[in-house]
């Protein structure tokens, strides 16, 4: 195995971990923040448009969506086509949604204030040469 890659896949669950610590007073995860910052960056979206942008498999993003539903983060309801379900957050999610966005930023600030804006930026344009964009 490559150790960037190893180093990688580490990293990236120790701030999943880190991050769900965080999201624990919300009553979140990250897989649930995760579609709560795409259909708040999007307004509203089809579960179809979620799962191709986070590239995470259909029943999964389904379920998550029920569930956040079911807290009252997000609304759901049908599209010009009765089969396409648009998603949108509630106004209770629209409300406690700047809280979480701010405690987020704020972990993600402790995290990357050890790199200089340079280092950010290249570290970026690095992850994004590997994905092929």
């Amino acid at each position: 195995m490559n150790i960037i890659f190893h180093e990688i896949f580490q990293t990236t669950r120790q701030f999943t971990n880190n991050l769900n610590t965080v999201l624990k007073d919300y009553g979140l995860y990250n897989s649930q923040w995760s579609i709560l910052f795409t259909v708040h960056q999007h307004k509203e979206m089809t579960l179809t448009e979620i799962w191709k942008y986070l590239n995470v498999e259909a029943p999964t993003v389904t379920r998550t969506v029920t569930r956040l539903e079911q807290l009252g983060w997000l609304v759901r309801h049908d599209g010009e086509d009765r089969r396409s379900k648009i998603v949108t957050l509630s106004e209770e999610g629209l409300k406690k949604y700047p809280a979480v966005e701010a405690a987020v930023i704020q972990f993600e600030n402790s995290i990357a204030k050890g790199l200089t804006i340079e280092e950010q930026q290249m570290f970026l344009s690095l992850l994004r040469k590997l994905k092929g964009r």
